[in-house]
């Protein structure tokens, strides 16, 4: 009788256990590190950052600034949707810092993101969260495919991840859709959505919601509102009747109006913050699809044009893909390729 070699035994039971040689000997993937949110951002506004860039190096031909690759510079900016005041302030710089000199694309960059952040840093303020004032809310507004929903859930997950006891108000009443969305969004962060059924006054839900929110010792109420074209009177004065009812409750709210702006719709942007802030006295900006158009440069003419505080930018559908909006951080993405 032969005898089984005990190195066999131990490989036969090895095998058994946990499969063959060939299998256990497969390399294993190596764990990827997320993304930081730099990393993020300058992915995000790669291709603003390669068309302003690619602009630049093609006037970069020869060395010398002078009048005339001043103003195809300023052409370069203007298409880049920086707008005409924010292309004129670089160019202004410029002139009295390069005119006349040998010039490299670096030193376009450092002009480009100087003057930029000049442009952004009074405008770049967090949203602050008053906790003496109990419910605090916030009113979100925007027009139809802008993120806005999706961006309520965004903010959500961080308010909560600070602590707070958090309301959802579904008043985007005229789509079912819009309501089941945001209820998704309730339930991913484990947090209370009040609606009603599609049609029903979103006034009179807001009304209900301050009631409950008082009652019930909410810290924060968020108030979604149907997504709106800015050049329909009759929603736009819906919107108002919503922002009154809502005082009628507490006079200082909405604390926050926020209009969630969508970046590929580029100069439009300028009209839809100037009427919106006339019907729901928007008090904030938040930015979202930056990844998804080569027109990042809009918010710099936004924060040149309109003076308004922006608090948000997103660059991707991911939760963590919405941040806090830095001026610096901003403008070196922006120019990132120049």
């Amino acid at each position: 009788m032969t005898q089984s070699n005990p190195l066999d035994q131990k490989r036969g039971l090895f095998q058994r256990l946990f499969g063959s040689d060939s299998a256990a000997a497969e390399p294993v993937a190596p764990v990827t590190e997320p993304l930081s949110w730099w990393q993020r951002l300058k992915g995000g506004l790669q291709r603003s950052s390669q068309a302003l860039g690619q602009g630049i190096s093609d006037l970069l031909t020869k060395k010398r600034l002078d009048a005339q690759t001043l103003q195809d510079f300023e052409d370069v900016l203007i298409r880049a949707d920086l707008g005409i005041t924010v292309s004129e302030r670089i160019i202004a710089a410029l002139k009295r810092e390069k005119f006349d000199r040998d010039v490299e694309a670096a030193d376009i960059e450092h002009v480009l993101v100087n003057e930029i952040k000049n442009v952004l840093d009074p405008v770049a303020k967090p949203l602050a969260i008053d906790t003496t004032k109990k419910p605090f809310v916030i009113l979100m507004a925007g027009v139809n495919g802008a993120g806005k929903t999706t961006t309520i859930g965004k903010l959500t997950a961080k308010f909560k991840a600070e602590g707070h006891k958090i309301l959802l108000v579904a008043g985007d009443t005229f789509r079912a859709a819009a309501i089941e969305q945001l209820q998704v969004w309730g339930a991913r962060n484990d947090v209370e959505v009040m609606s009603r059924p599609q049609g029903a006054d979103a006034a009179g839900l807001a009304f209900d919601a301050m009631t409950r929110a008082r009652t019930d010792n909410f810290d924060l109420v968020m108030i979604d509102t149907a997504g709106r074209l800015q050049n329909r009177t009759e929603l736009m004065q819906e919107l108002e009747k919503i922002v009154r009812v809502i005082k009628k409750c507490d006079a200082e709210a909405p604390h926050a109006s926020l209009l969630v702006l969508d970046a590929t719709v580029g100069q439009n942007a300028l009209s839809q913050v100037e009427l919106f802030r006339k019907s729901a006295g928007i008090s904030g900006l938040i930015m979202t699809k930056l990844d998804g158009t080569a027109r990042g440069g809009i918010l710099v003419a936004l924060a040149q044009a309109q003076q308004i505080p922006i608090h948000f930018i997103g660059v991707g559908e991911g939760i963590d893909d919405l941040e806090p909006f830095t001026a610096d951080d901003f403008a070196r993405a922006l120019t990132q390729r120049v």
